[in-house]
């Protein structure tokens, strides 16, 4: 009998209870709760690359800019810093310097689509915290990259 019971009431919930945890109504697995930091890093994107040399943004990263200005417009309660990194070619002077145009690039472009400034820090890193070590294409590409941290 008491199996009997158990199996109705799972049969009478209703698929919106899991709102917020996994299956309906979440972002995706692993993908968090909206507005959470983990829906930020995993279905908006936190890093944005660039060419050697370069601060410029390129199509791809002004993509991802898009969907973090979103975000963050429509979850105002986010500090964020917006950290600026060089791959390990070139002085420390140059990259520190380099790291801070493509942090500033962001932090300018983020404002041009509505986020407010003073929502948002930035600092370089310079060469100091590569995520890729190796001395080929494949990990500096990785390095020259402005991240966006949600406080």
């Amino acid at each position: 009998m008491l199996f009997f019971v158990v199996v109705i009431a799972a049969c009478a919930r209703n698929p919106n209870d899991n709102v917020g945890l996994t299956g309906v109504g979440n972002v995706g697995p692993g993908g968090g709760s909206p507005g959470s930091q983990q829906e930020f890093l995993v279905s908006v994107g936190d890093r944005v690359f660039f060419e050697t040399d370069s601060s410029s943004l390129t199509s791809e990263a002004s993509a991802t800019l898009d969907k973090q200005a979103a975000w963050l417009n429509q979850y105002q309660n986010y500090r964020i810093m917006v950290e600026g990194h060089a791959d390990e070619r070139g002085t420390r002077e140059y990259n520190i310097a380099l790291g801070a145009r493509r942090s500033s690039i962001v932090v300018n472009y983020l404002v041009s689509k509505g986020v407010n400034q003073q929502r948002i820090t930035s600092q370089s890193f310079g060469k100091e915290r590569p995520v890729a070590i190796c001395n080929d294409i494949s990990c500096w590409s990785q390095n020259r990259r402005a991240v966006t941290v949600v406080q």
